[in-house]
C-alpha cells in the first residue's frame, strides 16, 4: 500500500514540475516563488498548508514508526 501511496505522490510531484516548466517557459514573468508568494499571502491558506503537510507527515512518516 505505501508502494502505491509513494508512487502517486510521486507522480503528483512531477506533474507539478513539468506545469511549472511548461508555464515558465510561456510567460517568463510567471516563477514558482511568485505562485508561493500569492498563494501564502492569506491566513487561510497558510494554515491549510501547514495542516495538509502535517497530516501527510504523520501518516506516512511518523504513523509506520509508532
Amino acid at each position: 500500500m505505501i508502494v502505491i501511496s509513494a508512487g502517486a505522490f510521486l507522480t503528483c510531484a512531477a506533474a507539478l514540475a513539468v506545469a511549472g516548466w511548461v508555464i515558465g517557459r510561456r510567460h517568463a514573468e510567471a516563477s514558482v516563488t511568485a505562485m508561493f508568494d500569492r498563494l501564502m499571502s492569506e491566513d487561510a491558506t497558510r494554515i491549510a498548508v501547514i495542516v495538509v503537510w502535517w497530516w501527510l507527515g504523520w501518516h506516512f512518516l511518523a504513523g509506520q514508526t509508532l
